[in-house]
């Protein structure tokens, strides 16, 4: 059911939200927020369960309680909520006494993909962002972050959708700015996901090896606050993808996970890859709690454009037709 408390967008309300990893739950109940609403995520025996972090006998983060195989135990009075949200225990109480039809929690949609634990405070209709690399046997996937920033989520993945600052936010690392150029590309839309013709960009280190090459991108847009690249280069077969969720936990702050994904490498220490990224984002924090206005403008006339920012463009455009209005101006 929609939470009345949670920031209004109706748009946002219905999408999914990446808030935790896999590992992130396992034996005790674990907080997150997004859109505003404080989430408990826990595990049952028979499987994983989202709640509004709320006790509804004294107001209660849910939170501070512990599992019992397959119940959620709130740590003011020990009532017991099963995974459907039914209260089916209350110690104070006689046991012959029924309780109360008002003893629930509010349950919200989630699954799990790509490693990571999705919320969905809506109807739930909507699939999850689409990144097939994360299932392809050959690739070897990693996940980054979670990265927190004091930023708009669409400032946040505009920024990834940026390819002209590559070579002067991270200089030496994805570009350099003797190659600053970038040659002129199209953004279509497929399926209702924005995809970019192919951008060549010269790379001295694109992930660490020490490799430099000429690497050609394309991006998608997959949901409003979903994003991916996938690069490969005509020199090898190598492919290296990224997948980049930034989930609002207010109107200027986000929470944002990357999942990496290639097909080379195995062997190679992977905190190498996710050293990297971490560096790199740190980079882009920089930037990103510095922009003004803090809201992306949706209205092109507020800022200059140039063929460069073709994809931000239509990013813009995408977010303005969908109606999205948390994080935008």
């Amino acid at each position: 059911m929609p939470s009345s408390s949670a920031l209004h967008d109706p748009v946002l309300s219905n999408e999914w939200f990446a808030v935790a990893t896999s590992h992130d739950v396992v034996d005790a109940p674990k907080k997150v927020t997004v859109l505003g609403e404080d989430v408990v995520l826990w595990r049952s025996l028979s499987g994983l369960h989202a709640f509004k972090d709320l006790c509804i006998h004294r107001g209660t983060a849910l939170s501070l309680g512990q599992v019992d195989k397959n119940e959620l135990i709130c740590a003011y009075h020990g009532w017991r909520f099963n995974g459907d949200g039914q209260c089916v225990a209350i110690p104070a109480q006689p046991a012959d006494m029924t309780i109360p039809t008002k003893a629930k929690a509010t349950r919200y949609h989630v699954q799990e993909k790509y490693g990571l634990i999705w919320v969905n405070l809506g109807d739930g209709a909507q699939p999850l962002p689409s990144y097939p690399d994360a299932e392809d046997a050959s690739m070897r996937m990693v996940i980054c972050g979670p990265y927190h920033v004091n930023a708009a989520a669409p400032r946040v993945i505009e920024n990834f959708l940026d390819v002209s600052h590559l070579m002067w936010v991270h200089e030496g690392l994805l570009g350099v700015p003797s190659h600053a150029e970038i040659p002129d590309y199209r953004v279509h839309e497929q399926n209702g996901e924005l995809v970019s013709d192919t951008i060549q960009i010269y790379q001295p280190d694109p992930d660490g090896r020490g490799k430099v090459v000429n690497n050609d991108y394309v991006y998608k847009v997959l949901s409003s606050l979903t994003a991916s690249f996938r690069k490969t280069d005509s020199s090898s077969s190598d492919v290296f993808s990224m997948m980049l969720h930034a989930a609002p936990n207010a109107a200027r702050e986000t929470t944002a996970y990357a999942v990496l994904c290639r097909n080379y490498a195995h062997d190679m220490d992977d905190r190498t890859f996710i050293e990297f990224q971490n560096k790199v984002f740190a980079q882009d924090e920089a930037i990103l709690v510095s922009q003004r206005p803090e809201e992306l403008p949706l209205d092109l006339q507020q800022e200059l454009h140039l063929k460069s920012d073709r994809l931000a463009i239509a990013y813009r455009q995408y977010l303005q037709s969908r109606g999205v209005t948390l994080g935008t101006s």
